[in-house]
């Protein structure tokens, strides 16, 4: 379904991802977030090198199930459990609906990602969620999943982020409008739709992500994908 919902003038409140997000998320994504489809396709290929046999895959904030299909596409161990978590019930029965038949061993939960036991991981992946998350607590979550990852496991974030020069964010900021506008978004949908992201969506630098990770445990961190002011990190205990 086609994405329409800041296309009116009534009084926009914060963005959550409800009933009305869900049903138009996926057309949502690859028309908002620059090299989305790229970053799905990278996840895949990293599961190849880092996943392991007798392990969990973690996909916290799961959405729609994207990131756990590509996940289990490019798995290439044994014995292996996908787990695709989400905290909206409404995204949850859609990623069960979106997965069901094509991952096996699967288990969709709808829990906050802060509450959920991390153990026994070689694959963990934040795709466009660690961004949602209070900035305070971003450090426990990211602490918590190092020590459930196996030794040579992996934790793969894709962000949106900001710099901090004025003049080349402001830049990244036209072309991810123009982006919008080459997608079909009108300059009321665009308008709409940031502020209802203004308090909700806290991005960070690069700098900022691989400083904390390093804090947090990871000693190999590399900011490895980048398209406008998107961009993904991949950390390897």
């Amino acid at each position: 379904m086609r994405d329409q919902i800041f296309n009116n003038q009534s009084d926009i409140s914060d963005f959550c991802f409800d009933e009305s997000v869900v049903a138009v998320f996926d057309d949502m994504v690859k028309r908002s977030v620059p090299g989305y489809e790229a970053m799905i396709q990278m996840i895949g290929l990293l599961t190849r090198t880092y996943g392991q046999d007798d392990s969990n895959y973690y996909d916290l904030g799961a959405s729609t199930g994207a990131t756990t299909l590509a996940l289990a596409l490019n798995n290439q161990c044994k014995n292996v459990r996908f787990i695709a978590i989400d905290n909206s019930t409404d995204m949850v029965s859609q990623c069960q609906k979106n997965l069901v038949g094509k991952v096996n061993n699967l288990e969709v939960v709808c829990s906050d990602i802060k509450d959920i036991c991390i153990e026994n991981a070689s694959v963990v992946v934040l795709n466009l969620t660690l961004q949602f998350i209070d900035i305070e607590k971003r450090a426990d979550l990211i602490t918590k999943i190092y020590h459930g990852l196996n030794n040579g496991g992996a934790l793969i974030i894709s962000e949106k982020i900001h710099v901090d020069d004025k003049s080349e964010q402001a830049r990244l900021t036209d072309l991810h409008m123009d982006f919008k506008r080459a997608n079909g978004y009108s300059e009321l949908e665009i308008a709409n739709k940031r502020q209802s992201l203004e308090n909700i969506l806290l991005t960070e630098n690069s700098e900022t992500h691989l400083k904390r990770l390093q804090q947090c445990g990871f000693r190999e961190s590399t900011h490895y994908f980048q398209c406008l002011n998107f961009a993904s990190f991949l950390s390897v205990k």
